[in-house]
């Protein structure tokens, strides 16, 4: 059994779509980081850094935090999501890295200053919606090749998923990103995806 610490985050809905696709049992323990729950020793002990997700699986005692090292730690228990063979291996590790070190800091920083900023910067709006469209232009030329981000389903897939799903949130669409789109919206409709997307409820 898995303890899913969580919120309504992209971060926070990778791990709950990953445990829901691989059909692994865990309970949701919710952190409202609108009122300061990651701040609290219980969650420290297992977050040093104070952000979600985070697990404990039961099983192994390991506590891991860090979405893409959760998603890794997943696929790497169950054998699925993450291929053994090392070329298409690292493809899926390097785009789970992209999502990890550009779309979603770009893509957070964005919905910062667009949405949640007590003062609008213009110049932050531009530069963090230039480089959210260049990387939506990234996926798209990727996606142009194949169903998917890499050759199968992957992690990959799961860890972009919820980044991009909060396009019509931060004022864009993907109507000029047509391969972008299609995956998205067959994304949409693996009811793992739809079960990952509404934890916690």
């Amino acid at each position: 059994m898995i303890d899913l610490y969580t919120f309504t985050t992209p971060n926070g809905r990778k791990a709950s779509i990953a445990l829901e696709e691989l059909g692994i049992e865990y309970n949701v323990h919710k952190i409202d980081i609108t009122k300061g729950d990651q701040f609290t020793p219980e969650f420290v002990a297992i977050n040093p850094n104070s952000k979600i997700p985070a697990i404990v699986d039961n099983e192994t005692e390991m506590a891991v935090f860090e979405s893409g090292a959760i998603l890794m730690y997943l696929a790497e228990k169950t054998g699925k999501l993450l291929p053994t063979n090392q070329k298409e291996r690292y493809q899926v590790i390097e785009w789970l890295m992209l999502q990890m070190g550009s779309i979603g800091p770009m893509f957070g920083q964005l919905n910062h200053f667009k949405k949640f900023a007590p003062e609008k910067i213009d110049y932050a709006i531009s530069r963090y919606e230039k480089e959210t469209l260049r990387l939506y232009s990234v996926l798209d030329n990727q996606l142009a090749k194949g169903e998917f981000i890499c050759q199968d389903y992957s992690i990959a897939d799961i860890s972009i998923f919820p980044w991009v799903a909060i396009y019509e949130f931060q004022g864009l669409t993907l109507v000029n990103h047509p391969h972008l789109q299609r995956w998205f919206e067959s994304l949409q409709q693996r009811p793992s995806v739809q079960k990952g997307m509404a934890v916690p409820s």
